[in-house]
């Protein structure tokens, strides 16, 4: 089998993120050829350190990245570039209209997916692997969507994902220490200050709060605000402003941490196979539509959590969406009592989602079956 995975960097590095995980996992183990089409090299190179932003088309452990061609472009034309049997067209970014052109020659019709966002809201399940026929020509794309229960496309776990992470942490509980750490790897947000604000009020003498923050614009506000407070050596917080590390090193940055702050959609689900306590700041929209992501998502996360502790959860990840400075601090507080009974609940959850197939099986397993008997074969 073949897939060809295309790609548009919309903002920051969601979209390629997935992407990149997505063609890794099919090439590595399904031992699928896959291509990766992005438009925008230089982000994807911020994730991968291996490749080469100035190259148009190199290999990149076992996935061939292109750059994204134009329509205008001479690269796809219909008589030189063969389209793979599967296509995966990402969050809808739209397909060169050569390489649709060029899926009508096939004497097969390639298996068409459209990749979509991730969400826990209840019509995924409905809309997932619904069919879309070209209104022009003989082709017919898949909504396929990522989800957290059975009947959506479930998530991107590699096979050796949860090994790994168990491998990576103590075989025993950690003892007692004098330090909390907390990772913050977020969208600019106003309520930065107060958040920092909170941590440092809620450590004392005999526990201290190290806080990551990858550079970037939340890095440089935690620096101005540290900057303002004068901090002394040995205080009782501590900001480490960190390089964007490659994605390969993210999973075992979010081991080592006692609370994760995510963002987006990547880095939101690792911190689930993390099976760490975490907030998620989601992606947001001028219409307010992300909210109603964010609150879908904690009805399904927080079933199951004894009163309190949902609340602490809802009440700190709505106060870090809605940049809410006054909710911030007696937010954190409460987080923090419940902290204990939110790391069982984190690695519960995580156990709960392993027992659902992964997204690439998912996807290889529909493409599989599609093409045998719904796909169509064309006459020579």
């Amino acid at each position: 089998m073949t897939c060809d995975i295309f790609c548009r960097v919309v903002d920051n590095f969601g979209d390629v993120g997935v992407t990149w995980r997505l063609a890794r996992q099919l090439g590595n183990e399904f031992k699928i050829t896959t291509r990766l089409f992005v438009d925008d090299l230089v982000s994807l190179a911020a994730l991968v350190p291996a490749l080469d932003p100035l190259q148009a088309s190199q290999i990149v452990e076992g996935v061939e990245v292109r750059c994204w061609p134009s329509d205008d472009s001479n690269e796809i034309t219909d008589t030189t570039f063969e389209p793979a049997d599967c296509v995966v067209e990402a969050f809808q970014c739209a397909l060169p209209l050569k390489y649709i052109n060029a899926m009508t020659l096939r004497l097969a019709a390639p298996v068409w997916l459209n990749l979509d966002y991730l969400s826990a809201e209840s019509w995924v399940a409905e809309h997932h692997l619904l069919p879309s026929p070209h209104p022009q020509l003989a082709l017919r794309k898949y909504f396929f969507f990522p989800g957290f229960e059975q009947g959506t496309g479930g998530l991107l776990r590699e096979r050796d994902l949860l090994r790994k992470r168990d491998a990576a942490l103590p075989t025993k509980p950690r003892q007692r220490t004098n330090q909390l750490r907390v990772l913050i790897f977020g969208y600019a947000n106003a309520a930065l200050p107060d958040l920092l604000n909170a941590i440092q009020s809620a450590s004392h003498k005999t526990v201290n709060a190290s806080v990551t923050i990858p550079r970037g614009e939340l890095g440089d506000d935690a620096i101005f605000w540290q900057d303002a407070k004068n901090l002394p050596p040995g205080d009782n917080l501590c900001i480490n402003i960190e390089p964007f590390v490659a994605q390969s090193e993210f999973d075992a940055l979010l081991w080592s941490q006692d609370v994760c702050f995510v963002r987006g959609e990547d880095s939101f689900v690792r911190a689930q196979w993390a099976a760490k306590p975490f907030v998620w700041q989601v992606y947001p929209t001028s219409d307010g539509a992300h909210l109603v992501k964010l609150n879908a998502f904690l009805d399904r996360y927080c079933t199951g959590l004894e009163v309190g502790a949902a609340a602490a959860v809802q009440e700190l990840w709505r106060a870090w969406n809605v940049e809410d400075a006054e909710a911030i601090a007696p937010a954190w507080r409460e987080f923090l009592v419940n902290l204990a009974a939110l790391k069982l609940h984190a690695r519960a959850w995580a156990d709960r989602l392993a027992e659902q197939p992964d997204l690439a099986t998912n996807l290889v397993t529909f493409v599989e079956k599609n093409a045998k008997i719904e796909g169509f074969t064309r006459k020579p």
